[in-house]
């Protein structure tokens, strides 16, 4: 049995301590991070929901987008693409510029 490290993974601003096997950790913080992601796009997109709602939108949409392509095929270039340009709405947003 392969040995499992134990990893903190922030997900909606909480915190979950996991025991995976070392060579998922990549893989790992990197689905977290798009799953964050996506609950950052939904927060920006529909104003005055709360966070599990934004959690709720993430998860269906994470399991659509596995459903059509793959659990080991996710669009990490697409996703990119679309995480630069919500930081840059982000961006704007911060220095107080008007969309």
């Amino acid at each position: 049995m392969p040995e499992l490290i134990p990893v903190n993974i922030l997900i909606a601003d909480r915190t979950y301590r996991l025991k995976i096997e070392a060579a998922d950790e990549e893989m790992v913080r990197k689905t977290a991070a798009l799953i964050n992601d996506k609950i950052t796009e939904f927060k920006t997109g529909f104003a005055g929901k709360d966070m599990q709602d934004y959690v709720s939108m993430a998860l269906l949409w994470f399991a659509t987008e596995q459903n059509h392509t793959g659990i080991d095929q996710v669009k990490w270039q697409e996703s990119s693409e679309k995480l630069a340009s919500l930081e840059k709405l982000l961006d704007k947003a911060l220095s107080g510029e008007n969309a």
